[in-house]
């Protein structure tokens, strides 16, 4: 009962604290904003222990870097991370007249397809952007996923910004979620999620050269329901600008229309997140627990 009750003021001091931040960077213009949290981000984020966890990641994915390149890596990516906070308040605004998209002709084949669509990537640039941007730059709505935080209180607050107060549907990475998700694909609609998260119920896929528990679920479902599994990527630009580029779908099928094994297309798009984050590896989140320790 005590602990429950410690919980609860820990929860409540949290979602406060998050609150105030939103109210200060809500009123602050989008750019200054992104600036101070990337400010806050740079200034206490490489202090904290999680930046023991990114070192070790980085050490274990790119091990070609040296002290001071791990150093900047980290001290980008809380940058990067405290931006993505202060932007929640004006996706809106980013996301419609901030985030350039290309490969437009992808994406209107893969929102065309009758079977729906499957849009995969990883947490890069600013990811929150990439539905909204979609929604309010093309009028079509591409479903979330998302692993919703611990607390309740801070979750309903992300939720409402990222949804853009609801105009976005949104589910969580849970066994309702996933029937919620299944339901929209079955029925030709579209879905984003995030594949770069460890998955302990999942399956063995190389990632950057190691071992990472990855989830089946968005390569299974493209072959359940024969839809389109595209690669996104979200980059920074300068500041709060950013792109969203669409690529052309991965295969799901063989040349005989039988499904590929299911780890031979997590690999292929493995690579490609690969590729999109050594090009900037300071915009990845390394805080995940992606390998097995």
């Amino acid at each position: 009962m005590k602990h429950d009750f410690l919980e609860y003021l820990r929860y409540g001091a949290e979602a406060i604290g998050l609150g105030v931040l939103f109210v200060v960077f809500w009123i602050l213009p989008a750019s200054i904003a992104s600036n101070l949290g990337g400010w806050i981000g740079r200034s206490i984020g490489p202090h904290l222990a999680a930046s023991r966890k990114a070192r070790r990641n980085l050490k274990r994915a790119l091990p070609e870097l040296n002290a001071t390149a791990c150093d900047e890596t980290i001290t980008g990516m809380w940058e990067h991370l405290g931006r993505v906070v202060a932007e929640y308040p004006h996706l809106e605004t980013l996301a419609l007249d901030r985030t350039q998209i290309l490969g437009v002709e992808n994406l209107e084949t893969a929102l065309n397809n009758p079977k729906g669509a499957i849009f995969f990537g990883a947490h890069l640039g600013n990811w929150e952007v990439n539905g909204a941007a979609v929604l309010l730059q093309c009028g079509r709505e591409v479903a979330l996923s998302y692993r919703a935080p611990n607390n309740p209180w801070s979750d309903k607050l992300l939720m409402w910004a990222r949804t853009l107060g609801g105009r976005l549907s949104a589910y969580p990475k849970s066994r309702q979620g996933g029937k919620h998700m299944m339901d929209r694909i079955k029925d030709g609609g579209a879905l984003g999620i995030l594949i770069d998260q460890k998955y302990n119920q999942g399956v063995d896929v190389p990632f950057f050269g190691l071992a990472a528990m990855t989830n089946p679920f968005f390569v299974q479902l493209a072959q359940k329901y024969g839809c389109a599994l595209v690669p996104i990527r979200n980059r920074r630009l300068d500041g709060a600008s950013f792109s969203l580029t669409v690529y052309k779908p991965l295969a799901v099928f063989d040349e005989d229309g039988a499904p590929r094994p299911v780890e031979e297309v997590i690999a292929e798009a493995h690579a490609l997140l690969e590729e999109f984050i050594r090009e900037t590896p300071e915009q990845w989140l390394w805080l995940h627990r992606r390998w097995k320790d």
